[in-house]
């Protein structure tokens, strides 16, 4: 899974697999669902994000996996 934030748009991407997406759906103003050929949910799109979303933390909690962080330049 990857957080990916994008300042000139303000919005926020969550890629939960890595398959593309093929088919989106508008679920709530300014929140799109993106789903693979199969029907599986790959990612989470939000507009307008630093007023849906605390962007200012992340807190990772009890994941059973490695978390790799990449610092913005």
């Amino acid at each position: 899974m990857k957080l990916h934030y994008d300042a000139a748009t303000d919005s926020l991407y969550i890629d939960l697999a890595d398959r593309p997406s093929v088919d989106s759906e508008e679920v709530a103003d300014g929140i799109v669902l993106d789903f693979d050929d199969g029907g599986q949910l790959v990612g989470i799109d939000i507009e307008d994000a630093s007023r849906r979303v605390n962007l200012q933390h992340l807190i990772l909690d009890s994941l059973p996996s490695t978390v790799w962080t990449i610092a913005a330049a």
